[in-house]
């Protein structure tokens, strides 16, 4: 039931005195007078309700009130930039039902990990457009499940295009929040990542830092590289345990310190730890802040934790309301200690639930 999101070289300790990074007013904390109340981010859109990482699921997120939502970036065979969590898209889709796509199945090593299944860069654009898309945790969202089948996968651009034309309805700027995944999978492959979501970035008229965009990765070589190929915002992700693939001598714990976030500085605008990572759970409740977000501002950029789901399956034991892992416990206690904590923003699977709590 996991769902979550998941050594410099010899010049890190010169990058890590230079200056930090400006950061515009999306990203910049709001003890440093800019952005007063923290961004929502629908995290695979309103992936608590709807099938994850369709439009469906981005415009329930925009109709609760999202400043941003989150696709995650695969490629497929011909070379498009898809939205989909994993490049292996039977969890979230239909393709182990389709006798015609049987042959595709495959087993891969992925950034070290053995995966079995139907994968993204084996199809064309057009064969993905035939799949359908289902939720992938129908026994704790049946509501969701129900809406199975009724979407494709969408591009990036379909995702940028939805953005732009709600905001135009409802005016208020809705952003994009896109995550390269598997970056060095898919550069081994000849399907380089980064040059292709520059070029969708240009082409829209978002290559600037004040533009709605994040770009976000686990790994930290991708976001180099953007940081020399668009002047868009860029978000360090990092996890409770374990590194960046393309880093494995500067675990995750390390880059999150106060000197490590001085290093994320000189090449992003924020940081996006596993919310645990700020309101850590302790002995099955909700601990006290670390100094995540006092250390991360001290070195000027933004923070915004990952994902908090209501059911109570996600949440700590004494958050739980009731025996049902499917029900909803009490997810308004755990963001208020996020909000008091001052990040910056945060992902949500409900996106409305978030929206409320920030008020």
């Amino acid at each position: 039931m996991d769902i979550n999101r998941r050594t410099f070289g010899a010049g890190a300790a010169s990058a890590a005195a230079a200056a930090a990074l400006p950061a515009p007013s999306w990203a910049m904390p709001p003890s440093m007078g800019f952005k007063k109340t923290p961004l929502v981010i629908a995290h695979r859109g309103a992936s608590g309700e709807r099938p994850e990482s369709t439009l469906l699921a981005f415009r329930q997120a925009i109709a609760e009130g999202a400043d941003f939502i989150e696709p995650d970036l695969e490629v497929t065979k011909d070379g498009h930039l898809v939205v989909r969590h994993e490049n292996e898209i039977s969890q979230t889709t239909d393709v182990a039902n389709r006798p015609e796509f049987a042959s595709r199945k495959a087993t891969k090593d992925v950034q070290g990990q053995k995966v079995t299944g139907w994968f993204t860069e084996d199809f064309t654009l057009a064969e993905l457009k035939t799949i359908r898309c289902r939720e992938r945790l129908p026994k704790l969202r049946p509501g969701s499940a129900a809406y199975d089948g009724q979407e494709q996968i969408p591009t990036y651009q379909e995702v940028i295009d939805l953005a732009k034309s709600e905001s135009k309805r409802l005016g208020r700027v809705i952003g994009t929040y896109p995550e390269l995944k598997h970056a060095s999978h898919f550069e081994a492959l000849g399907l380089k990542m980064e040059g292709r979501l520059a070029d969708i970035l240009k082409k829209n008229g978002l290559n600037s830092e004040t533009a709605p965009v994040f770009i976000q990765c686990f790994d930290v070589l991708p976001l180099k590289t953007m940081m020399g190929l668009v002047k868009c915002q860029r978000i360090q992700l990092t996890s409770g345990g374990g590194a960046p693939t393309d880093s494995k001598s500067t675990p995750y714990k390390d880059m999150v310190s106060a000197s490590g976030m001085k290093t994320i500085a000189t090449y992003a605008h924020g940081v996006g730890p596993d919310y645990t990572q700020v309101i850590p759970t302790v002995d099955g409740g909700l601990g006290p802040a670390t100094a995540l977000v006092k250390d991360a501002h001290a070195a000027g950029i933004a923070v915004h934790p990952y994902t908090v789901r209501a059911e109570n399956a996600f949440l700590p034991p004494k958050l739980h309301i009731g025996t049902d892992p499917a029900a909803h416990g009490d997810v308004d206690a755990l963001y208020k200690a996020l909000l008091a904590a001052g990040v910056d923003g945060l992902f949500s699977d409900f996106p409305g639930l978030w929206a409320k709590a920030r008020g």
